[in-house]
């Protein structure tokens, strides 16, 4: 199987001009074929606060009513996705922005109410890895945003990073698939306050020592809880690090089953 990387990049990264145009030039020089999935919750909060809307957050995850299902539309499938696409376009990447809902690629249903009302967040069915493979192979590389649909004409608002780990499981049928979460930290760290405390390889019995001494905690375990899944579900190899290092195949925490 030919080689695909898929790169996860977060809001903070996506909102900065120098550190965006940095990981787009990092990312071009990847070899081979790639999809690109990003976040931009940040910029969502900010127009949703220009618009008069109350961002309401449980648990760092976005409640999304009607009025904020809007306002994460226009955010991520339309000025980050779009500005991302041109970026790459400009220094010679054949981008394509697409969202769940273009060309059916990802399939959600409404999160059932358990407690807490998320409202519009989707949680995914079924991707289409045929279609994007399809893309992929036609020299296209698609920018993923992570909004969603239900197939019954509603739009969903899903999770960035669970968006990422569904794509690369949806296309590991057809290629060797390698997911990289970037973020701002150099990978998973033994300390929180020491960037260079970071943990080479983590599998799952590292995970549960680590969970248990509070070491890892918050936002990583499900993080990390879907990088054991994209694993177990065929994709080839998961790494968390730093978005500036993306070029660098050692750096980062290396996620092994």
């Amino acid at each position: 199987m030919e080689k695909l990387t898929l790169i996860k990049v977060g809001g903070k990264i996506v909102e900065d001009p120098e550190s965006l145009k940095q990981l787009l030039t990092d990312f071009a020089k990847i070899e081979g074929y790639k999809i690109l999935v990003h976040g931009g919750g940040r910029s969502a909060t900010k127009l949703a606060e220009q618009l008069g809307i109350e961002t309401k957050m449980i648990d760092g995850r976005r409640i999304t009513d009607a009025e904020t299902l809007k306002v994460v539309t226009m955010v991520y499938a339309g000025w980050v996705n779009k500005n991302i696409v041109a970026q790459l376009q400009g220094i010679g990447v054949n981008a394509m922005g697409v969202c769940g809902a273009d060309a059916g690629i990802i399939l959600s249903h409404k999160r059932a109410v358990a407690g807490i009302d998320y409202g519009y967040v989707g949680d995914v069915d079924k991707v289409n890895g045929r279609m994007l493979s399809d893309i992929i192979s036609n020299g296209t590389v698609p920018v993923v945003a992570p909004i969603t649909h239900d197939g019954k004409g509603m739009l969903l608002n899903t999770n960035a990073d669970t968006i990422a780990g569904e794509v690369a499981k949806g296309v590991a049928g057809y290629f060797d698939v390698t997911l990289v979460y970037c973020f701002e930290k150099p990978g998973v760290l033994a300390n929180e306050a020491d960037d260079t405390s970071v943990i080479p390889e983590i599998d799952r019995s590292i995970f549960a020592r680590y969970k248990e001494a509070g070491v890892i905690s918050g936002g990583m375990i499900p993080k990390l809880q879907s990088a054991f899944d994209a694993l177990e579900k065929g994709v080839g190899e998961v790494v968390i690090k730093q978005a500036s290092s993306i070029a660098d195949k050692a750096a980062g925490t290396h996620i092994r089953l």
